[in-house]
């Protein structure tokens, strides 16, 4: 044969897409697995569609995950998360989809991977990237996940059941601590640009958060508008690097990740249009986000950057609480070009100095099974 059939299932978890894998049927080296994602979703492909592989295009789509036995007691499986760039040949396991881990939980009941009664399932996931531990409860009937409901999820079509996911101890995900430099707002030297203020917090996800404004943004911008801008498309990415090595997660600009950091605009509310073409309206959500994920900008918000910002709002004093509105509830409502999403975050001693959990809610479902192809 001059391909190589690999048992996958590919699925959709909150507004990402994804090839899932059980860990039995990949090398157990990520050197050789590199080689099998970049074929598996069609990567480096230099017109950025990967018609030749499975991904779409953008990064929300041109995502691998893993999936095995846990290796922690406390856990019930093991789920390794790989981000694959849709036009290079690089994949990048330094960071976490928070979307796919809305997903993890129906792959492994459907799989056989975890045994739950009907009703209420909850599977514990050790996030291996992180080091972290998700909890996803989600409905169960005749032993396999339920896809169907009522949860609407803006930025995905229709209404699906909804999946809980609580990160415990999120924050110091890749660098040990909430405030990787130890500030919780500052200003960070970029050559060629100046001084910004900023926030760099490591909550799920460690992103730089600026206030659109300082960078001539209004923060409404759709991603295309942003995207078609190069000139603003490299700053971004220059400031991001900056911020890297500030947050010691590279030795110089050089060498920083394309998943990790993020760079975050953040906004005011205000009214904007959607991109489904629907106002909304500024009342309707408490801080604004555009942001960009591996040298794009989201079409929604990545769901890890989401609960990092929904933190980032509650802490007094940092870039996204200055913005956000005045007062809001237990949860945050972001606002992101595809709606608005609410995240909770639970932070004691003042606000400041432990993060205990972060909360969203998703829906996921199975979209097909079988075996990808590769070419031998």
């Amino acid at each position: 044969m001059t391909q190589r059939a690999i048992p996958a299932v590919f699925m959709r978890g909150g507004s990402s897409k994804g090839v899932f894998f059980h860990a039995r049927d990949l090398p157990a080296d990520r050197v050789d697995i590199d080689p099998i994602l970049l074929a598996v979703l069609g990567s480096p492909d230099p017109y950025s569609r990967q018609l030749d592989g499975m991904g779409g295009g953008l990064s929300s789509l041109s995502k691998a995950v893993i999936v095995g036995p846990s290796t922690r007691p406390d856990c019930d499986v093991d789920y390794t998360f790989a981000q694959v760039a849709v036009d290079k040949a690089i994949v990048d396991w330094k960071s976490n989809c928070g979307n796919l881990s809305g997903a993890i939980g129906a792959f492994a009941v459907d799989e056989g991977l975890v045994q739950v009664p009907d009703g209420e399932a909850l599977v514990r996931i050790h996030q291996v990237n992180t080091r972290k531990v998700i909890h996803a409860r989600f409905p169960v009937a005749d032993g396999q996940a339920v896809v169907t409901g009522d949860y609407v999820m803006a930025g995905v079509a229709g209404t699906g059941a909804r999946v809980r996911l609580d990160f415990l101890d999120p924050g110091g995900a890749f660098t040990g601590v909430l405030f990787p430099t130890g500030k919780m707002i500052e200003q960070l030297d970029v050559p060629d640009v100046g001084s910004l203020t900023v926030s760099m917090v490591d909550a799920a996800h460690c992103t730089l958060f600026v206030d659109a404004a300082d960078l001539g943004f209004s923060g409404t911008e759709t991603p295309d508008d942003i995207e078609a801008n190069k000139d603003a498309m490299a700053l971004l990415d220059l400031v991001r690097r900056h911020g890297a090595v500030a947050m010691g997660l590279a030795s110089d600009v050089q060498t920083v990740a394309l998943a990790n950091p993020r760079i975050a605009l953040v906004f005011s509310p205000q009214d904007f249009k959607t991109l489904d073409g629907v106002t909304l309206p500024a009342a309707a959500y408490d801080i604004g986000i555009r942001i960009l994920s591996m040298e794009r900008v989201h079409r929604a918000v990545p769901l890890t950057s989401a609960l990092c910002l929904g933190v980032a709002t509650r802490i007094t004093g940092t870039v996204p609480n200055r913005l956000a509105r005045n007062s809001f509830g237990d949860e945050i409502r972001v606002g992101h070009p595809s709606g608005a999403l609410s995240v909770g975050a639970e932070i004691s001693n003042g606000g400041q100095s432990k993060l205990t959990s972060a909360v969203v809610f998703r829906t996921a479902r199975r979209l097909m099974q079988g075996s990808v192809l590769i070419p031998q």
